[in-house]
């Protein structure tokens, strides 16, 4: 806690009222004992009312203080001053479990303008004090200053030399300082080009890190994209088109069963069709072969009067099947300028005809007299 003690217009040892102002810093002790004592002063009381009875404290004892020094001992030494209410207040204010960091005294001053009396003779002496040092100083400063002006010109010659020495190996040295800057610049601006070229392979080299990363990446991404495609695909094309070919084989499938039905009820009819026609045909075949049998009797009854007959019912078919071609000519033109080779072409084939039909059947025509007398007859 800050406190500022006031004490105004308290006379002194001399009877002198002054005003006096200070400064202390007070904190609770901590120590359990001396705790134990300031929860006992100050329980139920805050912190205002704390500061209260401290500050009154302190501005009785500063009060007791100040009527036992002089003016004199209180403006000029206030260090002391503020030591001796120090040490006369703690051990009041430490019986209460406060403890004083620090006491300083701020402002001293009176109504009766008795400290600036002092000031003022002070003041008058240290005047005159000054005066008589100004004039002393003045004469001693005009003695010293020639003897400064004849050293100083001993000394400007002697630094005018040294100047002149200085400068010449200031520009020696600046000369070869300039040739070691030159050189170091050189080798310098030298070693910047060189890191620069190196941090721009190192860039460069970290670009293309950095391009193989993303195309890695990009691969990565690439590959994602034909598995997400690949699955799409399944899932939109490849899936159904499965689904629809399992369709059209479960489709084929049955179609081939219905037309492997189909055929073998087919086949079941024809072959039942062809039983029935083989059983016809076996019946016509016998009764063929029956009437063939009881023609063959007849004809082996009759003898050759029977297979003459037989031949000439057949000569007509005969004629017919060899002719059939010649149907379906319009016309037929012969050529040849003599009309009796015409008539011998016509008379000899008549003539073959006899030998044509007993190679086809056996019969000799050219027997049976009629034929024979036809024949011979180039009928």
């Amino acid at each position: 806690m800050t406190l500022q003690p006031r004490c105004e217009d308290v006379e002194t040892a001399e009877g002198v009222a002054l005003t006096v102002t200070g400064v202390a810093q007070v904190k609770i002790m901590t120590e359990k004992e001396l705790l134990a004592v300031a929860c006992e002063q100050f329980l139920g009381k805050n912190v205002q009312d704390i500061k209260n009875v401290v500050l009154q404290t302190l501005e009785g004892h500063l009060r007791s203080i100040l009527g036992t020094l002089t003016v004199e001992q209180i403006y000029q030494d206030r260090d002391q001053f503020a030591k001796l209410v120090r040490e006369v207040a703690a051990p009041d204010v430490g019986r209460m479990g406060i403890e004083i960091l620090s006491f300083t005294i701020k402002d001293v001053y009176d109504k009766v303008d008795y400290l600036s009396s002092l000031g003022k003779t002070q003041t008058a002496v240290v005047q005159r004090d000054a005066d008589i040092g100004v004039a002393e100083a003045e004469r001693d400063a005009g003695i010293r200053e020639a003897e400064c002006k004849k050293e100083m010109l001993d000394v400007k010659f002697m630094a005018d030399t040294k100047i002149a020495d200085s400068k010449r190996a200031f520009e020696l040295q600046k000369s070869a300082f300039s040739e070691e800057v030159n050189i170091k610049t050189a080798e310098a601006q030298l070693a910047y080009e060189l890191q620069g070229a190196r941090e721009q392979q190192k860039i460069r080299q970290e670009e293309i890190e950095i391009e193989v990363v993303q195309r890695k990446k990009q691969i990565a991404v690439e590959a994602q994209e034909i598995l997400r495609v690949d699955k799409e695909l399944i899932a939109t094309v490849r899936r159904p088109a499965e689904a629809e070919a399992h369709r059209i084989q479960q489709i084929a499938e049955g179609e081939k069963v219905k037309q492997v039905l189909l055929a073998q009820a087919e086949a079941e009819k024809i072959r039942k069709i062809g039983e029935a026609e083989a059983a016809v045909i076996e019946a016509m075949g016998k009764a063929e072969a029956e009437r063939m049998k009881l023609k063959a009797e007849a004809y082996q009854k009759y003898g050759d009067a029977a297979k003459m007959a037989l031949v000439l019912e057949t000569l007509p078919q005969i004629a017919a099947k060899i002719a059939a071609p010649l149907t379906k000519v319009d016309e037929i033109v012969v050529l040849s300028g003599d009309n009796s080779k015409v008539t011998s072409e016509v008379n000899r084939l008549l003539a073959e005809l006899p030998a044509s039909v007993h190679a086809l059947t056996g019969v000799d025509l050219s027997k049976i007299p009629l034929i024979k007398k036809a024949t011979g007859a180039q009928v």
